[in-house]
């Protein structure tokens, strides 16, 4: 990705004049890992080979700084397992209101994971499906495999609830799907809509054309074991619009990714576009600033884990939850078998830090005004 911006950069901002974030972003993505952000010396306490390390960028749309995040939010997950079948549940909006984004990025995704929560804790709250409060894991993707704009929310659902006089109930699935379809379909359309225009004023053609289309909630029968619930979230969790190993082919002019094409059974194919238009592409998915986009809801939001999570726990026969912390040493170490310090020449000597390098600086913004 960052030979992308590099060599495409410049000519898709002349074109496409993005926005602040996107600028930004790209910029990042260009640089990570290079001598613009610093780093430091280390040299080998026995083979004394010294080598450079740079810093990463850090962004959340860049390919290159997702694995220490993603194995810290999956070590959390795992602290808050419980022994009950667990569902996966995706809500997607119709291809209609791709014309608001991005300009209303921001009000449009707000408003799919309120109407998503929304939906699943009317029929949590329904005595016929489970009379209890869920929980309820979000995650937003906005992309599909040719970088179109796809917006739509993996859910992880427990299958039960805290009942109001504070006990776990189990779902009643006898081990199919959570609730009807058919039936979330329609309340998430209406309350996706009655969302959206709490937001913005929805232009009454995008309206007309979303309440005549058929909207779908897809579900999937629970998962097997607690275990394959967080290999499921490893995937999906902080992943990027496109990876650095989709791509196949950069040059001056055009770039060669491949993809699924799942209309043909998932066959796999190769996608090549301008460099300006792949870009245009990957901007679409930059999310707002600040815009969160894994979500927690229910006994698993944060306030609530200390209560209601460990009313779930006790009553399952589980240890107390606690807040799970590793610095990212221990991570790299327990979790990528990976060891930081080990001299990667040698294989044998301990890496110590002898020199800090500070980051490429530019003039102060005001200054820039200024000239």
């Amino acid at each position: 990705m960052a030979d992308i911006v590099k060599l495409h950069g410049k000519r898709y901002a002349q074109q496409y004049t993005p926005v602040t974030q996107v600028a930004k972003t790209l910029r990042a993505i260009a640089l990570c890992r290079t001598a613009a952000l610093g780093g430091h010396v280390s040299r080998c306490n026995g083979c004394k080979k010294e080598s450079i390390n740079y810093n990463s960028c850090r962004n959340r749309h860049c390919p290159k700084c997702q694995v220490i995040n993603r194995e810290k939010w999956i070590m959390a997950r795992e602290a808050e397992l419980l022994p009950v079948p667990y569902f996966h549940l995706v809500f997607t909006i119709p291809e209609v209101f791709n014309e608001l984004l991005p300009k209303y990025a921001d009000e449009v995704y707000s408003s799919l994971f309120a109407a998503s929560w929304q939906t699943v804790s009317a029929f949590a709250a329904d005595e016929k499906h489970l009379g209890a409060k869920p929980g309820m894991v979000s995650i937003l993707h906005t992309w599909g495999q040719q970088l179109w704009l796809h917006p739509h929310v993996h859910c992880i659902v427990p299958g039960g609830g805290i009942t109001p006089s504070g006990k776990w109930k189990a779902a009643r699935n006898d081990g199919k799907y959570l609730f009807p379809k058919r039936a979330m379909s329609i309340v998430f359309r209406a309350k996706f809509m009655a969302e959206l225009r709490t937001r913005m004023s929805v232009p009454q053609h995008i309206a007309k054309k979303a309440f005549s289309t058929k909207w779908v909630v897809y579900a999937k029968r629970p998962f097997a074991t607690p275990k394959t619930v967080v290999e499921y979230l490893g995937r999906y969790t902080h992943r990027v619009a496109i990876s650095n190993h989709r791509l196949l082919d950069v040059n001056e002019n055009t770039v060669s990714f491949s993809y699924k094409d799942y209309r043909h059974g998932g066959a796999k194919k190769v996608i090549t576009l301008d460099g300006a238009e792949f870009l245009r592409r990957f901007a679409w998915h930059i999310l707002p600033k600040r815009f969160v986009r894994i979500r927690h809801y229910g006994f698993l939001a944060s306030r609530n884990k200390p209560t209601l999570l460990n009313i779930a726990k006790a009553q399952l026969g589980q240890k107390k939850w606690e807040k799970v912390s590793m610095t990212w040493q221990q991570i790299a170490t327990e979790r990528l078998n990976l060891n930081p310090t080990l001299c990667p020449h040698c294989k044998k000597g301990i890496l110590q830090v002898i020199k800090m390098l500070a980051p490429y600086r530019g003039p102060p913004l005001n200054a820039m005004r200024h000239a």
